[in-house]
């Protein structure tokens, strides 16, 4: 059967996985009576939940005599390490753009990898059925990304469709029938090239390893692309490192194809298919699977460093255990050590006393990804504030750069502006009006800047603004960056919320707390109006005598409190403060000094 090997790649949200939906639908992949979920590729339950695709998949599908292999990519840029390894398994790219939009940041991170590697990419402007959809002006600004990105003449020469992956069709021009995918299928057949790797079938068995999965059946799974070749169950492959070190030696158990939304076992894997081979112990992502005559391994493309760490530690506070089974440092670690295995963006380093981890990463939502799985897991953790990674370069200190884009209300965007270039010390590209009354600006921001500055952005817009943010490269240091600029309030005492404090509590900022909730001395539990920090005694409860009067007894009415999502938890802390992540409860609260510190730090205060 004939092969095709391709990747679809778009920003957030601009309909990448519901398109593949499609695309399985119309090939035949499920029956006509087959119940399947919306979004059935988003198979991780964070991913349904907030609708982003944070694991590269693969599936394949038939049409015409052809066999397709479809790779659908993450769309942030906090997952880019999934995908520059993808693309090394594909010979085409299917690049989604929303008509209303345009292309946006993670778009232009994905885009560029596909460039570099050669692929011709084929641009679907989906979404067109929109009302605000502007298909020319997309397209428009799509052939200009594609210049500025060094795209040669055969990339520039790009075709193009219009679509809607929710309604299932796709033309070649605006006034189509609006009927289904044939025409897409058709094109993905004529412009992608069938892989090279077809014509190396009588040579060793070579692959290099992509993505590492696991089966609770079969145990440990590499998927990669075969580039010469043939490989059976039962065969003797051994794995060599990226320098070429042998790792170890192992008989396949299984081999096995994506077909539909399923992997099946198979006879023999071929050189240009993408298959999941079983029976290794040991071996990982970049490494590459071979015949034993094989002494050379394949090149694996490079991964771009991690710009932000952040501190895991164990839960140390008074409510300790009450949540989670899995609390001492030795189990985080093993987990830390698994996902820095099949995560190859993430690097795990032990700090001094074993305690704590280092974790480096790409951005706040990655690392906020893997603490919700952790959490969910039952683990118990403490989080330290988010801290930029730096290099230094011919004796300079570089910091890294992001490139923010920002839609606003044009009401909005003399605040916004003022922020990201005044005390964040962002540097403004391009301003320009976007229609329906909004603004557009591109900026070039440290990532220092950026974090905590989400929520402070949703306020200043009246959580009308869209801010995205890509990894744009290193530049000298720029000088110190104030962090946040109000003080916090700290329980005193330990015990249960009284609603009676609460309420008159509620002067003095924002609480984070509700009534009848636990704290404990040290614990942060609201916001203070000024930029000092004030201890408060959230337990106070009503003197009670027995003398009553008219309206002395009124009916206490608290304000709700703000409730933090993970991630802006994470952002809002201060260097001397941690998150407390537990299955049931995200809490803020101080880091816990011994004794004689305290003692130290009281004196030195005076």
């Amino acid at each position: 059967m004939d092969l095709r090997n391709i990747a679809i790649i778009a920003h957030v949200d601009h309909g990448k996985t519901t398109l593949v939906d499609q695309l399985l639908r119309q090939s035949g992949a499920f029956r006509e009576n087959q119940a399947v979920a919306e979004r059935a590729m988003d198979s991780n339950d964070l991913e349904r939940e907030r609708g982003i695709t944070i694991l590269a998949k693969a599936t394949s599908v038939e049409w015409d005599g052809h066999r397709v292999n479809i790779v659908d990519t993450p769309g942030h840029a906090d997952f880019g390490g999934e995908v520059e390894r993808i693309l090394s398994m594909v010979d085409g790219v299917v690049l989604l753009v929303d008509a209303a939009e345009g292309p946006m940041p993670q778009t232009k991170f994905v885009t560029s990898k596909a460039l570099a590697l050669g692929l011709r990419p084929i641009v679907v402007l989906n979404k067109v059925d929109k009302p605000d959809a502007e298909p020319d002006r997309a397209l428009d600004e799509v052939f200009d990304l594609f210049a500025s990105l060094g795209a040669n003449e055969e990339q520039l020469d790009f075709p193009h469709m219009y679509a809607s992956g929710r309604s299932g069709w796709a033309d070649a021009t605006l006034d189509g029938p609006r009927k289904d995918l044939h025409a897409l299928f058709d094109l993905i057949l004529d412009h992608v090239p069938a892989p090279k790797q077809l014509n190396h079938t009588a040579e060793p068995f070579r692959m290099l390893a992509t993505t590492l999965g696991a089966d609770p059946f079969i145990g440990r799974i590499l998927t990669g692309r075969i580039e010469s070749g043939t490989v059976k169950p039962g065969d003797t492959v051994k794995a060599l490192s990226r320098k070429g070190d042998q790792i170890e030696s192992f008989r396949v158990s299984k081999v096995l194809a994506f077909r539909g939304l399923s992997q099946q076992p198979i006879e023999m894997g071929e050189a240009g298919d993408i298959v999941s081979l079983a029976g290794m112990s040991k071996a990982t992502v970049a490494d590459t699977l071979c015949a034993p005559s094989v002494s050379a391994p394949l090149p694996a493309q490079p991964i771009d460093p991690p710009t932000i760490s952040v501190t895991f530690g164990i839960n140390d506070s008074p409510l300790a255990g009450r949540d989670g089974k899995k609390v001492q440092s030795r189990v985080i670690r093993d987990r830390l050590m698994r996902e820095a295995e099949s995560n190859v963006a993430i690097h795990v380093t032990d700090t001094p006393g074993g305690e704590a981890f280092e974790v480096a990463g790409r951005g706040e939502l990655q690392m906020g990804v893997l603490i919700e799985n952790m959490r969910r897991e039952g683990f118990e953790l403490s989080i330290s504030r988010p801290q930029v990674l730096m290099r230094e370069e011919d004796g300079q200190r570089l910091e890294p750069v992001e490139e923010v884009t920002i839609d606003v209300d044009d009401d909005y965007s003399g605040v916004v502006i003022e922020k990201i270039t005044g005390a964040r010390r962002g540097e403004m590209v391009e301003m320009r009006p976007a229609g329906a009354g909004k603004t557009r600006i591109i900026a070039h921001v440290p990532s220092r800047g950026l974090i905590g500055y989400h929520g402070e952005f949703l306020t200043d817009t009246r959580g009308t603004g869209v801010l995205n943010r890509v990894f744009h490269g290193w530049t000298p240091w720029k000088g110190p960056i104030p962090g946040r600029r109000a003080g916090v309030l700290i329980s005193m005492e330990d015990g249960t919320s009284v609603a009676y404090a609460l309420f008159n509590l509620e002067d003095r900022g924002r609480l984070f707390i509700g009534a009848q909730e636990p704290v404990y001395q040290g614990m942060i539990i609201g916001e203070h109006s000024r930029d000092n920090d004030l201890e408060v005694n959230p337990l106070k409860g009503k003197k009670l005598t027995n003398v009553r009067a008219a309206g002395k007894d009124d009916a206490v009415t608290l304000t709700p409190p703000v409730k933090m999502s993970l991630e802006e938890a994470i952002a809002y802390i201060d260097d001397d403060e941690l998150v407390e992540v537990t299955p049931t409860a995200i809490r803020l609260r101080k880091r816990f000094l011994d004794p004689h510190e305290r003692k130290r730090q009281s004196r030195a205060a005076g």
